[in-house]
């Protein structure tokens, strides 16, 4: 393969604003997309290494039938993406349409979300509503009874929402660009 996953590691991206490291959403130092990175750890390997996760369009997440009352994808069909394990069965994928999310995310991209992941303030989170409503944007914070929203995209409003509006909360770990 040539270029270890340690130095890919040490790339930054030109959106991360804190200038924090993080995995390469393209992965264009060494060429590959995530799903051929992870075929070239073996055959032998793959039940350990990776695991097979759901892709769910995002303007079907947010209809019935999609995720059980956890928030975790429900039924079978789905297409799939060889991802690193990542040490939650119930992660899944969302594939972005739209523009609502720029530029942090594009028309395009995919998201791992992982309902498993703690959430902290500062994470970028998909938020599912009680009214089905589908919404990525980034914690800021949590208390008892409110979670409070910033947009990713400043044209939008920030959100705040009462605990009771809200079906499920995960984490996006990763993003494919």
């Amino acid at each position: 393969m040539g270029t270890s996953v340690a130095m890919i590691d040490k790339h930054y991206t030109t959106l991360n604003k804190e200038d924090k490291q993080r995995w390469p959403s393209t992965l264009t130092t060494t060429g590959y997309s995530m799903t051929e990175l992870v075929a070239q750890m073996g055959e032998d390997n793959s039940s350990v290494l990776a695991q097979r996760i759901p892709v769910i369009r995002y303007t079907q997440a947010g209809d019935k039938g999609y995720f059980n009352d956890a928030g975790y994808p429900t039924g079978s069909g789905w297409d799939e993406v060889l991802f690193p394990q990542i040490g939650d069965l119930h992660a899944f994928a969302l594939e972005i349409r739209g523009d609502s999310m720029e530029p942090i995310y594009r028309d395009g991209d995919t998201i791992i979300v992982s309902p498993g992941a703690d959430i902290r303030r500062g994470d970028r989170v998909v938020v599912r509503t009680r009214d089905g409503e589908i919404m990525a944007k980034e914690l800021t914070r949590q208390r008892a009874l409110k979670v409070e929203l910033v947009s990713l995209n400043e044209e939008l409003p920030d959100r705040t929402l009462d605990i009771g509006e809200i079906d499920w909360i995960s984490r996006i770990v990763w993003t494919s660009q």
